[in-house]
């Protein structure tokens, strides 16, 4: 075969089917320029915002932001995303996160403030039922988003061992394990009241974590010590060079492969912050428009950065400098109520025959 017996990258495109989103995309990715190119689609779970992909590639995982709160399988190996069985209700109301871990799916449910896990099973389906639910509690001082928990993302850590709920009502990270196939709380670390934490990236040293804050809106650098699973807030850092003109609701973050730079989209702003990471934390470098209207999430993939704008209904892309981490936009694909971007490994391997 001309390619070597391999496919071009793929890329899956979550969205508001409730909004006018056509549900899950697959796109290819273009190598040099990072261009997207749709090529097929379904509709088959409502409001699938939020995708992640099996290790291998082969099955992707959609939550249903719904009041009810499902999690899905999909086959990816062809070219059209395929059911891998029926939707599992995850016990908890409006799911806006989830990721692979210790054989489970956890899923952050953020109506209800709770993380479900799902077991996966060999084949990379999901088993018809949770296996446990953990719920958070408390509160924090802003009147109208904090009366109670909010889960918003739940995450492993980079050596596996722990997962980690970011909960926006509780301005808290709770530190979690797996017990009997039900999420544990090990250590619950407090972050500054009001600030609103919404999601977490890793550093890629493994000691370091970055906190992005909605309601503040700044980032926090955090020491991570995964021998003993404790999170330490050191320092807090505004994501805007002045004050908002208007709303600024900070979304997405993600950190370089080799660790030098951070960035963050906030919606109202409608922009990207570029951070470079120093020793004691982060400085601001500078801030671009995101293309578009309330980018609710960011991917950082290959030398590009991908900006899922939800009100304006589009993907736009981006070349990000090598040496100044600042994004330079070469491109956008129409998604309505677009609200994330997942990547596929660069490649997999066809089946190969004898003659």
């Amino acid at each position: 075969m001309a390619d070597g017996g391999r496919r071009q990258r793929r890329a899956y495109i979550g969205s508001f089917t409730a909004a006018g989103g056509p549900g899950i995309l697959t796109a290819t990715v273009a190598p040099d320029s990072g261009a997207l190119t749709v090529v097929s689609g379904t509709d088959h779970l409502a409001d699938p915002s939020y995708l992640a992909l099996s290790p291998d590639g082969d099955t992707l995982y959609a939550v249903s932001e719904t009041a009810e709160g499902a999690v899905a399988a999909y086959r990816v190996s062809g070219d059209k995303p395929e059911p891998a069985g029926r939707p599992v209700p995850v016990g908890g109301d409006g799911p806006t996160h989830l990721s692979l871990y210790a054989g489970h799916v956890l899923i952050a449910n953020y109506g209800s403030g709770t993380v479900t896990a799902v077991p996966v099973r060999a084949d990379g389906a999901l088993a018809r039922a949770a296996s446990g639910v953990l719920r958070h509690t408390g509160s924090g001082p802003h009147a109208q988003r904090q009366q109670g928990p909010h889960a918003h993302q739940v995450r492993p850590d980079p050596s596996g061992r722990w997962a980690v709920s970011v909960d926006l009502g509780t301005d808290s990270v709770r530190v979690c394990t797996l017990a009997d196939g039900a999420p544990a709380v090990h250590r619950e670390i407090a972050l500054r009241p009001g600030s609103g934490p919404r999601h977490l990236a890793f550093h890629p040293d493994g000691s370091h974590a970055y906190v992005v804050n909605e309601l503040a809106p700044t980032v926090t650098v955090c020491h991570w010590d995964a021998a003993d699973g404790v999170l330490k807030p050191l320092t807090e850092v505004p994501v805007l060079p002045g004050a908002p003109a208007g709303d600024a609701h900070p979304s997405g973050i993600a950190v370089s492969p080799d660790g030098r730079f951070v960035w963050t989209a906030t919606r109202g702003e409608d922009v990207l912050s570029v951070f470079v990471v120093e020793p004691d934390g982060l400085r601001l470098s500078a801030t671009v428009p995101c293309g578009g209207h309330w980018p609710r999430e960011i991917t950082v993939a290959e030398g590009f950065l991908y900006a899922a704008n939800e009100r304006s209904g589009d993907v736009t892309w981006f070349a990000l400098d090598p040496s100044t981490g600042i994004p330079r936009r070469t491109g956008s694909l129409a998604v309505p109520a677009a609200s994330c971007v997942v990547f596929g490994p660069a490649s997999w391997p066809r089946a190969t025959h004898s003659a």
